[in-house]
């Protein structure tokens, strides 16, 4: 009898270990994805909230110069209007330093692209380092660091000082919203799998990528990546939809269940937030953060100035020579770029963008040192 008591206490602890480590790892570790046909129940959309979502606040300028050659005015624009707008904070009203009379006038963006066609690489850096210096305010009108050209997108990466920081800019047009795309570290979703941004770039031949929103830090909010759900747990969390056709929508996840989301054609959502922009209004107040976070930090979001244009901008932050920017000043940056809607994802560590396999940016680890955080995910921009 005791032997036998002895055996099923044995057994009995073997399958509560086993268990334990079961739910450990379905928790934290092993990768999955939620069948979309589970929630077919849950999927009507009412007609107001479709309306909602198809209306919402995104730019929809269904013209045929968005997916013309790209001598489109949108390219200039995001350039020349950022750089007026600095200079008129810094310099006055009146105007009176224009970029001919201090030496910044720029070259523009798209005419001063190297094409590479087939993938291949963009200009070198002698080349694509030209840069403009508003000497009187200490603010750049910007450095052209490299462009890219392939037969579904066109890219240019300029560096900005603004606010005392350096801010990266990356303007995209694509000639598919599709070309947009995220990506897992190591290809797989879950709580503990990281890698660095770069590393997860490489991996998926990007041209460009920035970090995603770090769901691996979380517990909830919606994670939906290339069309495909992941996690449904959400909370009152305000998420950016970015659906089928490219454009942006800003949704709360108490008014709208995933299956409703992905019935209306999105094909990322993330959680991270919160909106920096809508309807080219600033959505934060100037003390607003994330959590405990830092006032000046680096920072990491994304943007839409029209159909497929879009800009990726990352800012550096917690070095001598750049404090990094509030949510309030990154806000302002976005609206000085013409975005009509804006998100801000991950920032601090974790902010990086990787323009040709180099990382552009100086992102910081542990404080103040230069170096890439392992993040849960990037979004991207693949190479034809």
């Amino acid at each position: 009898m005791k032997r036998r008591k002895k055996y099923f206490g044995l057994c009995y602890g073997i399958f509560l270990t086993a268990f334990t480590a079961y739910a450990l790892l379905d928790t934290f570790v092993i990768p999955r994805r939620m069948e979309k046909s589970v929630l077919a129940a849950d999927a009507s959309l009412s007609e107001e909230k479709l309306l909602a979502l198809q209306e919402g606040d995104s730019v929809s300028t269904k013209t045929s110069s968005a997916k013309s050659s790209g001598e489109s005015g949108a390219s200039r624009t995001i350039q020349e209007s950022v750089e007026a707008k600095i200079r008129e904070k810094t310099s006055g009203s009146n105007g009176t330093k224009s970029s001919e009379n201090s030496g910044e006038k720029s070259t523009d963006t798209m005419s001063s692209s190297v094409s590479s066609k087939g993938g291949g690489k963009g200009n070198s850096s002698a080349e694509s380092k030209k840069t403009e210096t508003a000497e009187d305010s200490g603010e750049s009108a910007g450095t052209l660091i490299g462009s890219y050209e392939d037969q579904k997108s066109r890219i240019s990466v300029r560096s900005y000082r603004y606010k005392g920081s350096t801010v990266y800019v990356a303007d995209i047009t694509l000639m598919e919203a599709s070309s947009l795309r995220t990506a897992f570290a190591n290809g797989s979703y879950g709580r503990n799998i990281k890698a660095l941004t770069s590393v997860t770039a490489e991996e998926n031949d990007a041209v460009l990528a920035i970090n995603g929103d770090f769901y691996g830090s979380r517990q909830n909010g919606y994670v939906i990546r290339n069309g495909e759900l992941y996690r449904d747990s959400g909370s009152e969390n305000e998420d950016l939809a970015i659906m089928k056709d490219g454009s942006f929508r800003i949704v709360s996840e108490s008014d709208y269940s995933v299956a409703e989301l992905l019935s209306a054609g999105a094909e990322q959502v993330f959680s991270f937030g919160p909106a920096l922009l809508k309807n080219s209004e600033i959505q934060v107040s100037e003390n607003e953060e994330v959590g405990m976070a830092m006032a000046s930090n680096p920072r990491t979001a994304i943007g839409i100035l029209g159909e497929n244009h879009y800009v990726f901008v990352v800012s550096d932050g917690r070095t001598e020579e750049s404090a990094g920017l509030s949510l309030y000043e990154l806000s302002e940056f976005l609206q000085e770029l013409g975005c009509k809607t804006a998100y801000n994802l991950d920032g601090g560590g974790s902010s990086a963008m990787v323009f040709q396999g180099e990382v552009v940016n100086k992102p910081t680890t542990g404080g103040d040192r230069i170096s890439e955080r392992a993040v849960s995910d990037i979004v991207y921009i693949k190479k034809s």
